[in-house]
């Protein structure tokens, strides 16, 4: 065991039991687990995802770019980051060999969301961070504070010292006063991305880790979707490496890293250790793990070491070798020799472990989010913050400002606390690359990318380095480039001869650190993320054995099979049973749209292509909406209910989408239109009741209506009454027979239902589901939208050129038909197809060709006429037809093509849409 008695935070009166890579180990509460391997000295964790090469634990916290492993239980994850995976007992875990594996079973857990409004936002509860939240919260301002670790207090360890008292103990008073003001503290929970307008997007980890306790009482996950005034970033700083030949084994770690895991875990990561560095910072490693027990070199690529920290050094034993490069390193599952160069020549010192300092990068990525300017600091030899954004502050170490006593100051107000004594720091070194092999310096370790391949990307011609990011891969990993990305620019700069200043760095997007899909989803997900929806007589076509489709959102009965029928036999049953006497359809799920103001009329005018305002009180009009391409978008009827108000219909998938755009032109285009719209799905049920015998049921069940052709002719509507219930029938037809759409208050559907069936016994009344109603419109030519069209369709190429008005100066879509292409006669056209062998049903979707005159196919690529968009067997015409979209189709009426079936060229002769009753003289009757 690596454990140090008398360091870290972890809860050693407590054992948890976990198993990698098919061991058992034990560890504490409170440890991670990348800290608890390292305690149990395993530091090999998987394997590189294109070289294979060993990768162990190269930091402490999510700057890792190695330690990838496959969470196996409580519930499979792939691909998180030991460094972040917090230890719960049963944890089962194994390294990542390149790729993990999604879970074959619905993950139980409960994921959740939240919306927040808040005055000040303050992301990070290090220092500066916590003291900017206090000022706010004494200020009177509403005030969240995030944080991504367990517990507050960014980086520090606890040996640095707070207006004279331990920095943790400072961390927790100031704690508890932004708890006592009302602050919204929440740790664990990383803000991964920041947007325009105050707003911003965090992860809150709501267990330890997965979690093993109950899901359904307290969700896994939650995401806050945080709305305000001001943003205080005060994320901190990562350190970085610098990069050498090898430097991606195991047993390699950022220096502040192996200082985390010793103060945060008491773990000694290693003990006979090299520390490269060209930074002060490494120095408060090296002392504290020489305390802890472990031998250490410095090697110092300066010339000139910082006195102050040389001589603590010195008196803990640390040895301390200036002006020296570490070149390279040995070993396989572990280091165990470092190669360095010094003024006097190479050297080989032995190690269990290097670690690594060249810097510190401000973590600017919430910043740039916002596209927030980035500029080149030398001092820092990285990129910091530049000019300013409204409502968003950066401080602290995000902002360059890397000493504690600063860092207090950039944090708080007039009464800032006094950072105990401290060396001053010295001036970083900027180093990106020491001497080696560039095919084995390794600059993105998880993406394997070298300084080879950036030599391989300035060789090709690229010149940017958001174009060498993507030739290389380097930063496109689950860190993010948090290590490699400002190595890749000084390192491209370098090759190019230009300065890091002027190349720049990538841009930074969400998220800052990867977020699971299921976290995004929250609660929508199945059912909850497309709900299932149902008409109120759902429960009696289960009763009555309905087999059901999904149409948009809807179950809808798509037929009704008798014992031994399959669907084509109960189809044409419906079909026969329909035309010859009278069938019902539940065709609640249409969409239908209440359209009311006094200038209602106006507002269809300029939607539909043909006129709706001249449309009479009582009457019924068909009617076509357009996009601005002039491409249909959706159909249905509209009802005049009175001089100000209408009733739509639209299909049933597109019943949100009409509504939504309807909205849209009338907000953003034409607010000053005094019109109210509302979707009444739900609030109406409706029943076609079809056939020649539908007059005697309505007549039969409505007996005060008036049902005679005279007095209620098609396209017309009627209010009555059932027992008192309103009612109301209107005369249209989508199946060309005498047909009655009766709507209803959906509460009494069931009920009249019920009723119309009961009148209908007598006539053999034949309930039918949605098949039974494709194939009765398409024997009569009337298309569906969107199954009939894709998009690229015109009225004129459906054939209704009777449904543009040429009457209107203008309306949605009516520019477009003026286009050369959209009067192209080679478009395609809306025609039917008839095989010639009165038995073979055209798959739909199949192609449409043309033979030569010599019956042969012409050579690859075949010309394609047109396809098959329906296709059914009809009873009325005992045979199979299709209705198809082929070029200049009206034209080519009566002419012979063919359509591929299972390798067969099946003839068909294209015909007329209209294939029953084309006088409609069954409609009208």
């Amino acid at each position: 065991m690596s454990r140090v008695h008398g360091y870290g935070r972890v809860d050693r009166g407590r054992t948890l039991s976990f198993t990698f890579d098919g061991r058992e180990y034990t560890g504490h509460p409170g440890d991670t687990l990348a800290s608890a391997l390292l305690a149990n000295g395993v530091h090999l964790v998987g394997a590189s995802v294109k070289l294979g090469r060993p990768h162990g634990i190269s930091a402490a916290w999510t700057e890792d770019a190695t330690a990838l492993v496959q969470v196996e239980r409580p519930f499979p994850e792939p691909m998180l980051q030991a460094t972040t995976v917090e230890l719960v007992d049963g944890l089962v875990a194994r390294g990542v060999n390149g790729q993990g594996r999604l879970a074959d079973t619905p993950d139980p857990a409960r994921y959740d969301r939240k919306h927040t409004h808040t005055d000040t936002l303050v992301i990070g509860a290090g220092p500066a961070g916590l003291l900017a939240a206090l000022s706010a919260a004494r200020a009177g301002e509403d005030v969240v504070l995030l944080d991504d670790r367990p517990t507050a207090g960014g980086s520090l360890t606890g040996t640095e010292v707070i207006d004279g008292r331990p920095a943790l103990e400072f961390v927790d008073d100031v704690v508890a006063e932004l708890a006592r003001l009302g602050v919204r503290h929440l740790q664990r929970t990383t803000a991964f991305g920041q947007y325009d307008d105050g707003f911003v997007l965090a992860l809150e980890r709501r267990t330890d880790h997965l979690g093993f306790d109950a899901p359904a009482q307290r969700s896994r996950q939650r995401v806050h979707r945080i709305r305000a005034l001001k943003v205080v970033v005060a994320t901190g700083a990562q350190e970085r490496p610098i990069v050498f030949e090898d430097n991606d084994r195991p047993g390699i770690m950022l220096a502040a890293s192996a200082r985390d895991y010793l103060h945060r875990y008491g773990v000694l990561a290693g003990r006979e250790i090299v520390v490269f560095t060209a930074d002060d910072a490494a120095y408060a490693a090296a002392v504290d793990l020489a305390g802890a027990g472990a031998r250490v070199t410095v090697l110092d690529v300066r010339e000139n070491p910082p006195l102050d920290w040389k001589s603590r050094a010195n008196d803990v034993g640390v040895t301390v070798q200036p002006s020296t490069m570490v070149t390279g390193t040995e070993g396989e599952e572990r280091v165990r020799a470092v190669l360095a160069r010094t003024t006097d020549g190479g050297v080989r010192l032995p190690a269990d472990l290097l670690l690594v300092s060249g810097g510190w990068n401000p973590v600017v990525h919430l910043f740039s989010h916002v596209r927030g300017a980035l500029a080149y600091d030398p001092s820092l030899g990285s990129f910091r913050p530049s000019g300013s954004l409204p409502g968003v502050t950066v401080i602290g170490a995000a902002n360059g400002t890397l000493d504690l006593a600063g860092v207090l100051r950039e944090g708080g107000g007039p009464d800032t606390p006094a950072a105990g004594p401290e060396p001053a720091r010295t001036p970083a070194a900027v180093v990106w690359r020491t001497d080696g092999d560039p095919e084995r310096q390794f600059v993105d370790l998880q993406r394997d990318a070298t300084v080879a391949d950036l030599g391989r990307a300035v060789g090709a011609g690229l010149r940017s380095v958001e174009h060498v990011k993507r030739y290389t891969t380097i930063g496109t990993a689950h860190d993010q480039g948090k290590t490699s990305g400002v190595l890749a620019s000084g390192i491209t700069a370098e090759l190019l001869d230009v300065g890091i200043e002027d190349l720049g760095t990538t841009t930074f997007r969400p998220p800052y650190t990867p977020v699971a899909f299921a976290a995004l989803a929250g609660r929508g997900r199945g059912e909850l993320f497309d709900p299932v929806r149902t008409t109120p007589l759902h429960d009696w076509h289960a009763e009555a054995g309905a087999v059901f489709e999904d149409v948009g959102q809807w179950k809808r009965p798509r037929y009704y099979p008798r014992p031994g029928e399959d669907m084509d036999a109960a189809v044409l049953r419906e079909c026969a049973a329909t035309r010859s006497s009278v069938g019902m359809l539940d065709g609640s799920t249409l969409g239908k749209i209440d359209v009311q103001g006094p200038d209602a009329g106006v507002l269809l005018d300029r939607l539909y292509t043909n006129m709706m305002s001249t449309l009479k009180v009582g009457r019924v009009r068909y009617g076509v909406l357009c996009g601005n391409d002039g491409m249909v978008l959706d159909d249905g009827t509209v009802l005049r209910i009175d001089e100000d108000r209408y009733l739509l219909t639209t299909t049933t998938g597109g019943a949100a989408t009409v509504l939504d755009w309807m909205e849209e032109w009338l907000q953003t285009e034409w607010p000053e239109l005094r019109v109210h719209l509302t979707s009444v799905t739900e609030q109406w049920s409706v029943f076609p009741v079809v056939g020649p015998r539908s007059r005697e049921v309505i007549g039969e069940v409505f007996a005060e209506l008036d049902v005679s052709n005279d007095a209620f002719p098609f396209m017309s509507w009627r209010d009555t009454t059932l027992d008192g219930v309103p009612v109301r029938i209107a005369r249209i037809s989508f199946s060309g027979e005498l047909a009655y759409e009766v709507n209803v208050n959906s509460w009494y559907a069931l009920a009249l239902w019920e009723r119309l069936l009961a009148a209908g016994r007598r006539f053999g009344i034949t309930p039918y589901g949605t098949e039974t109603m494709h194939v009765l419109r398409a024997e009569k030519g009337y298309p569906i939208i969107g199954q009939d069209t894709d998009g690229t369709v015109t009225p004129q190429d459906l054939g209704m050129n009777w449904v543009v008005s040429k009457k209107k100066e203008d309306f949605v879509g009516k520019r477009s038909f003026a286009r050369p292409e959209n009067n192209n006669p080679q478009r395609k056209q809306f025609v039917s197809l008839l095989p010639t062998d009165g038995r073979t049903k055209l798959p739909e979707g199949s192609q449409i060709v043309e033979l030569y005159e010599d019956g042969k196919l012409p050579e690859p690529p075949v010309p394609m006429l047109g396809h098959v968009t329906s296709s059914y067997h009809s009873a009325e015409l005992a045979r199979p037809f299709a209705l198809a979209l082929v070029k200049n189709g009206r034209a080519r009426i009566g002419e012979l093509v063919h359509v591929p079936v299972a390798g067969v060229l099946v003839p068909a002769v294209i015909g007329e849409t209209v294939l029953v009753d084309p006088e409609g003289a069954r409609r009208d009757g």
